[in-house]
């Protein structure tokens, strides 16, 4: 599975995240590092959110929405 992630270049290293995963981010002094670090990170969110999927008593349901600007 392709993510996008995005990159922020510090004095203390790279801020790793995934705009499509609300809260999944990691950090690394490299942006190797920092990329390795955020593919641990996106596993462990997928198979977090899968599981709590699982837990929840609901039906979801997925609707595309258009924003206007």
């Amino acid at each position: 599975m392709n993510y996008r992630v995005a990159l922020a270049e510090s004095d203390e290293g790279f801020a790793i995240w995934v705009p499509a995963l609300p809260g999944c981010c990691s950090q690394g002094k490299t942006e190797e590092e920092a990329l390795m670090n955020i593919q641990i990170a996106i596993r462990e969110y997928v198979e977090v959110a899968a599981e709590k999927a699982n837990d929840w008593d609901v039906e979801i349901v997925y609707r595309d929405l258009e924003v206007a600007m």
